[in-house]
């Protein structure tokens, strides 16, 4: 079951905050060429290249390497020579992998907050990209809070993060809901009492709000 949905005939959750993750929810899943291209960058075949940049990424996203480090690490282990220029080159395309924003979530955004819903992102995010996101997409004012992993040293789905969201936020658990595309993160913002809905697309999460009596729903596509 996708979303945390009560017996149909309770009342519905009073919901006052929504949280949202970044990739993969406000941004497009990243395209193959664009993959390709960062793979292609280190010589590497994608279908090699992909499983070691998503296993190296939780130091990286938690703050402790700048970007230069990240990217050597990354060439170590992937047992690769790169110059300096190429990681500079590798940073900027990590960049543009995340950059493909899904209009239909911003729009909704927007409706939530003009509606006065409070607002979050919530995002295992390298302070990199947290400042290419302030600087280029003007739609990060529709957020009342920014809670990236690299700013606040902890990654989801560490419970310290979604703690620091409520806080920031000034809601109970109960009165959030937290959207998400993987199901580890939504397992932990249920464990500690935020309603969850892990996202798969713009139709399913549409289905899943209204399961759980949410009225303000995203456009269909």
């Amino acid at each position: 079951m996708a979303a945390d949905t009560d017996n149909p005939a309770e009342k519905p959750p009073k919901i006052r905050a929504v949280i949202l993750d970044f990739g993969e929810v406000l941004c497009h899943v990243p395209s193959t060429e664009s993959i390709e291209r960062l793979a292609f960058l280190f010589q590497m075949d994608p279908r090699t290249f992909l499983p070691i940049y998503l296993q190296t990424r939780v130091p990286y996203d938690r703050g402790d390497l700048l970007p230069s480090e990240y990217w050597q690490k990354f060439a170590e282990q992937a047992r690769v020579k790169i110059t300096a220029d190429a990681i500079e080159q590798a940073r900027r395309l990590d960049l543009e992998l995340w950059s493909h924003i899904n209009d239909a979530m911003i729009l909704w955004v927007q409706r939530l907050h003009a509606a006065g819903f409070k607002t979050a992102i919530l995002s295992n995010m390298p302070t990199d990209m947290a400042t290419h996101v302030r600087n280029n997409f003007a739609w990060i004012s529709y957020f009342d809070h920014h809670i990236f992993s690299g700013e606040v040293r902890s990654v989801k789905p560490e419970p310290e993060i979604y703690q620091h969201c409520i806080d920031a936020l000034g809601v109970q658990p109960s009165e959030a809901l937290f959207i998400d595309d993987r199901d580890v993160n939504v397992e932990q913002a249920r464990a500690a009492g935020i309603h969850g809905i892990r996202f798969q697309s713009v139709e399913q999460l549409r289905e899943d709000l209204q399961a759980l009596g949410f009225t303000i729903l995203p456009q269909r596509s």
